[in-house]
């Protein structure tokens, strides 16, 4: 796999400085913990799962999840795990070009029913989501999800989803939040990602965000995030790549604030018929709220909609400018100290910058780095007619 591999080879040199790096399920971990980019979320009641994969992977989809949680009614569940295992043989036999697959589960015995019901055919999965993860609740799924991998040979990766009610209140925030990275810490090898499910730690307070707005100026929502990127997304080593909550809207027909795209980016492109869709579709609030999931540490998006992916990945690559001080901090980082950047506009400081320097480096791999004068609109202009 690579992001923007559906570019032709001539469009592609055109817009990149530095390609994205191709990758597989096999990859190491933090390349392929980055790599997630916009993963999407299916109902395992889908009865065209195997098309809407192979759908999926050609409009640039590199992560799937399919639900048998949140997504499904309680009635479906039996269906479901028929469903999912019948589709998913399909996928596995066929061969054909698909995202990384991973299967959203309520309990832990539905893991063992999957691999059993898939056969030899479960090796074709990527791993386990495991929602309203907590140090107690946690467990059974990780070891579920060991068993599996010793069963089947392969290593089956695990993303927890932060979202119980005792991370959202303030009492026991941090005791939760400990005996999770305490709890992750033992399964250290097989966690991929963290991700956070916001719209379960909304619904404690009885919230819900409008499109206009982002998840960060949802005070109580926001505080959690910056909790779960502190505790569980440090970058010394002891940390892992935290996702961005999903963005549950595709469509934004009344609005209540103005469009939150600028005019000059699309203007200075000649595409301003591309911000009108972007803005009619909603999309500009999904952009702000990925670029505010970036500058709080989060990479990626959970997302429900395919539209939603051309923006996700424009705004994953690594602008030119991003990438040049980059470079510039981790090749001083030896002897330390402090420049200006290349572009006359900043201050490099080799030591406070490394970690940022290094997580940049990284992403450069996995969506590679804009051509100088390229935007995220050309990377818009270039996914969106997919």
């Amino acid at each position: 796999m690579r992001h923007f591999a559906f570019l032709d080879d001539g469009l592609a040199d055109r817009l990149f400085h530095r390609l994205p790096e191709e990758f597989h399920r096999s990859s190491e971990r933090d390349l392929l913990a980055v790599a997630l980019g916009a993963t999407l979320y299916s109902p395992a009641t889908r009865p065209t799962i195997e098309q809407d994969l192979a759908t999926a992977a050609h409009r640039g989809v590199v992560c799937s999840v399919l639900c048998l949680e949140d997504a499904i009614a309680d009635s479906d569940v039996e269906y479901a795990e028929k469903n999912l295992v019948h589709q998913l043989a399909g996928v596995f036999s066929s061969g054909s070009m698909r995202p990384l697959i991973f299967v959203r589960v309520r309990e832990p015995g539905q893991i063992e029913r999957l691999v059993a019901g898939l056969g030899p055919l479960a090796s074709g999965l990527d791993g386990i989501v495991v929602p309203k993860f907590t140090a107690s609740t946690g467990r059974p799924f990780l070891d579920a999800v060991d068993a599996a991998s010793k069963h089947l040979e392969h290593r089956m990766w695990v993303m927890p989803v932060i979202e119980s009610p005792e991370v959202i209140r303030l009492e026991s925030r941090v005791e939760s939040l400990v005996g999770i990275r305490d709890t992750l810490a033992g399964h250290d090898a097989e966690v991929l990602a963290v991700r956070i499910g916001a719209t379960d730690l909304s619904s404690v307070l009885g919230l819900r965000r409008h499109p206009d707005i982002t998840v960060y100026d949802v005070a109580p929502i926001a505080s959690v995030i910056g909790d779960i990127v502190n505790m569980l997304g440090r970058r010394d080593g002891s940390g892992y790549v935290v996702t961005g909550p999903v963005w549950e809207h595709f469509d934004n027909r009344e609005r209540i604030f103005k469009p939150q795209l600028r005019e000059t980016p699309f203007t200075a492109h000649a595409v301003r018929v591309l911000r009108r869709s972007l803005i009619s579709k909603g999309l500009d609030g999904l952009m702000k709220e990925v670029a505010l999931d970036q500058a709080n540490g989060l990479l990626g998006k959970t997302v429900i909609h395919p539209s939603h992916v051309p923006a996700v990945h424009a705004l994953s690559v690594v602008t030119h400018e991003d990438y040049v001080d980059a470079l510039d901090i981790v090749q001083a980082s030896t002897g330390g100290g402090v420049s200006a950047s290349r572009y006359r506009n900043k201050m490099n400081e080799a030591s406070p910058h490394l970690n940022w320097a290094n997580a940049t480096m990284l992403r450069a791999r996995a969506f590679g780095v804009a051509d100088e004068d390229v935007t995220f609109v050309d990377f818009l202009e270039a996914s969106v007619n997919l």
